[in-house]
């Protein structure tokens, strides 16, 4: 067994790019030596600014001896007579084998020729020559480049190989035009602390030789360190390291050898709102904010330090630190000049200025889509029923929630949009719920992110986030594949989302009629469809975040939503609290077994009344169903049996109690199940039109009532 090493040297990588190839090498290349019968033991992927690597141990030095079933022409064309013809021969020939090693075997389609085929393997160096290249080509990302005057592309360009197998180096040549890059032994240390050739004289030293030459290769083993020494710098100044996700994955992908350099910045800087000098830190220069320890019940507190990490000499660091520091003071001076700028007049003051900023081209101003936003925001305030006292801070909220985006400090950090708007407006007076709207109204802004959590700020993140989906609707401008610059699939999601985890009783159909209705009345350049495709597009937010968020079985969605069912599609809009408890109830009594008690009666019943007429609204048998007609007691017993069910779904129905409909269900099972199978059974597809509509009758009002809860017939048996 041996062990292989490939090394592509670069030029320094973009950080995203690091973590998305070791990524793509660690789903591809196993991938390819499984489909090349190349057995391992282990394939280890690294990378760091400089380097992507790739070792694997335990590799054979050929493939294995194996045999392969191949099938040839049929029967007929391959033998006359008893005879071989031409095409036995050619696939003989082709095949490498003798006439006396085809069989005929019987398939599906007639009697074919076979060969089992013996195949010899390949040396293993053979088979990695062909496959590197492949490794190289199929890597993806953003922004790949050409360098000289080749025709290669990658995000950096390429300066040297390393191919090892074992001790021996592997010839692999890359030709970029005139350039050409020959696989040797030879790679490089670290820029500063050891920026020697390094020849590595086995594969698997690999790790260790670069180690030697101030690289750590490894992506993990990198990660830690990071945090290790972020950690301890931090305990060194008494506080405690703030480490975003993010910011570290990206300084992980920064640096070969890193080392944690602590910075200070001036007290006096602490007065500046904590999220401005964080986004300073993090944003826009890659430090790791230091807090006091956090103890219970207290705000944390911002120290006077920063962290970041250094790919340079650690002898060095205090130098580091002074130029890190310098950089900071200015931009944190920045910051404490556009504060106090903006503090100087309060938020109202700044509403004139969004007539000045675009919203969209044809939607007009910033200004002007305020205005859309209070109006929507009044319109949910009223069909919520909330206070007066709620109602006024809702519509004050939805007049200043923008008035930030004008302000000094936001142009400069515009991921502070929101944020800002909230300190200013605490600091002009605004009540605690206007303050606490303007940040609220911009959530949730990406996947996994928290939700607004007072009423203020859950109406005017609706009302902002409908006025797009409308206008934007009613220009035409609808998302197509992965294609949505005005984000309105996040959008709807929030809007789904912020419904259902505040439980507000919202009918969005309504809604979106009325914010319609006013939007053509402003603007002429309207889309016809604009209705009809906002519901489709709010019906299948719904549909996938049922499905993916809540996990509920596609066909239990599909039970609730309806297939193309316009009654279950509008009542969805209308209540969407509704249709998540109709769904979330469907898959527990699915998981606790309840639902397979009344399936088989209900679903079948549901298929068999497609073929009757009976309205899906009606409910009671006293009017569609003729006793005189039934010729059996299983009849009677049915009818008596809806009877009694109708008042206790007409109570699930209002008050939204869907196992007392479960529960009547259950009981009504057996009586249904003696209908159709029982000793006293019917046809119910009766010659007679009057009786076979009679019983058609009969299941249709047992699905009409099912109906209350769901589509049975979109439902698969467990």
């Amino acid at each position: 067994m041996a062990t292989f090493l490939l090394e592509i040297g670069t030029e320094e990588l973009p950080a995203t790019f690091v973590s998305e190839a070791i990524e793509q090498w660690q789903k591809l290349i196993p991938t390819t030596l499984t489909e090349a019968y190349l057995t391992n033991d282990a394939v280890n992927v690294y990378a760091t600014p400089r380097r992507l690597a790739v070792v694997i141990n335990g590799l054979p030095i050929k493939q294995p001896d194996r045999e392969e079933e191949i099938k040839g022409p049929p029967a007929k064309a391959a033998f006359k007579d008893g005879k071989p013809t031409k095409a036995a021969e050619g696939f003989t020939k082709k095949q490498g084998v003798e006439l006396n090693d085809l069989e005929i075997r019987p398939t599906e389609k007639g009697d074919f020729v076979f060969v089992n085929k013996k195949i010899h393997g390949q040396q293993t160096t053979a088979i990695l020559t062909e496959l590197i290249p492949e490794w190289i080509d199929k890597l993806e990302g953003k922004r790949f480049m050409r360098w000289a005057d080749g025709d290669i592309k990658f995000p950096r360009p390429i300066r040297w190989l390393v191919a090892l197998l074992d001790d021996e180096i592997l010839p692999i040549n890359l030709e970029n035009g005139s350039e050409k890059i020959t696989s040797d032994r030879l790679s490089y240390g670290h820029r500063v602390l050891s920026p020697q050739i390094i020849k590595i004289s086995q594969a698997k030293d690999y790790e260790e030789e670069l180690r030697k030459a101030y690289i750590e290769v490894d992506y993990q083993q990198r990660k830690s360190k990071i945090e290790q020494q972020i950690q301890t710098a931090a305990k060194e100044v008494k506080g405690t390291a703030e480490i975003p996700t993010e910011l570290l994955a990206e300084v992980t992908n920064l640096v070969e050898w890193p080392t944690a350099v602590v910075g200070k910045f001036d007290e006096e800087f602490l007065i500046l709102p904590a999220e401005v000098t964080k986004t300073v830190m993090v944003t826009h220069q890659r430090y790791f904010p230091v807090v006091k320890s956090p103890k219970a019940g207290k705000e944390i507190e911002l120290l006077p330090y920063f962290i970041t990490i250094s790919n340079g000499d650690p002898e060095k660091s205090e130098i580091i630190a002074t130029g890190n520091e310098r950089v900071i003071k200015a931009r944190l001076a920045d910051g404490q000049f556009f504060y106090k700028a903006d503090l100087a007049k309060p938020l109202e003051s700044y509403l004139p200025e969004l007539e000045a900023v675009t919203f969209q081209a044809k939607l007009g101003s910033m200004g002007e889509k305020v205005q859309r936003i209070v109006n929507i925001a009044k319109l949910i305030a009223e069909q919520l029923q909330v206070s007066k006292e709620e109602s006024k801070n809702i519509e004050r909220a939805a007049l200043l929630c923008k008035t930030d985006l004008v302000t000094q400090m936001v142009y400069e950090f515009p991921e502070l949009q929101g944020v800002m708007g909230e300190k200013y407006a605490r600091a002009g007076r605004e009540t605690e719920a206007v303050a606490t709207a303007i940040f609220e109204h911009y959530l949730p802004r990406g996947a996994g992110d928290i939700l607004p959590k007072t009423i203020s700020g859950q109406v005017v993140s609706l009302a902002d986030k409908l006025d797009t989906l409308v206008s934007i609707f009613g220009l035409g401008m609808l998302p197509k594949g992965s294609g949505d610059p005005f984000a309105l699939r996040r959008a709807a999601n929030a809007v789904v989302n912020i419904t259902w985890s505040a439980n507000l009783p919202l009918n969005l159909h309504q809604l979106l009629e009325q914010i319609a209705v006013d939007f053509v009345k402003t603007y002429s350049e309207i889309n016809s469809e604009l209705l009809t495709q906002l519901y489709d597009f709010f019906l299948q937010r719904i549909r996938t975040i049922l499905q993916e968020e809540k996990n509920i079985d596609y066909d239990l969605v599909n039970a609730v939503l309806g297939d193309n069912d316009s009654e279950y599609q509008e009542r969805a809009l209308k209540d969407l609290l509704d249709v998540r408890n109709r769904a979330v109830f469907l898959q527990n009594i699915r998981q606790n077994g309840m639902l397979e008690k009344i399936y088989e009666t209900v679903n079948r019943s549901t298929r068999l009344a497609a073929q009757g007429e009976l309205d899906k609204m009606q409910l009671a048998p006293l009017e569609v169903v003729d006793s005189k007609l039934f010729k059996s007691e299983s009849e009677l017993a049915f009818y008596d049996a809806l009877v009694e069910l109708v008042p206790q779904t007409e109570i699930s129905q209002k008050t939204r109690n869907y196992q007392q409909l479960v529960d009547a269900l259950a009981k009504i099972a057996p009586t249904v199940s003696n209908f159709f199978d029982g000793p006293e059974s019917v046809l119910v597809m009766d010659p007679d039109p009057k009786i076979k509509q009679n019983r058609l009758n009969l299941l249709s009002l047992l699905r009409n009532n099912a109906r209350v809860l769901a589509d049975f017939g979109q439902i698969v048996k467990s």
